[in-house]
């Protein structure tokens, strides 16, 4: 036996083993909080525009217990900066005629990244090259946008 090895059986057998307390403090568990059944049913019409309209790579981010500005984050592709503006201008339309919500939208006149802002859920829809430059979902959620399939 080595003299290290040594050293560490005659400190564990000098020391009494005791059993472990079942009562324990322990640390509360943070619980996701409840997200309200009108942003849910916002969030799935926000989805459901987005898909209405072919915009591409809709990923949904769960906000909720992360930050304080919104229980959604949705971004979204549009294949040109005309289909963007077109986009967000049919979801602004879409969620003020279902909800009676005005909702804030910037970025539709140059259409390369649209900011819609419902208080609850935000969406962010973009070129496809200037997605890849922010990469919002790699930020916020952890995922990398998905690769284009090779031609």
């Amino acid at each position: 036996m080595t003299k290290a090895a040594a050293q560490v059986a005659k400190k564990s057998a000098a020391k009494p083993k005791t059993a472990k307390k079942t009562a324990e403090k322990s640390k509360p568990v943070k619980s996701k909080p409840a997200i309200p059944a009108a942003v849910i049913k916002l969030h799935q019409l926000i989805l459901k525009s987005l898909d209405d309209d072919k915009a591409e790579e809709i990923v949904s981010i769960d906000l909720a217990g992360k930050s304080s500005i919104a229980d959604f984050m949705v971004i979204a592709s549009g294949r040109s900066s005309r289909q963007v503006a077109a986009i967000a201008e049919h979801l602004v339309d879409r969620i003020t005629k279902e909800t009676g919500k005005k909702v804030r939208a910037e970025g539709k006149a140059v259409g390369d990244w649209v900011l819609i802002d419902t208080g609850d859920v935000v969406v962010h829809i973009f070129r496809p090259d200037v997605r890849n430059f922010y990469n919002l979902e790699k930020m916020w959620g952890g995922a990398a946008i998905p690769e284009p399939a090779a031609a």
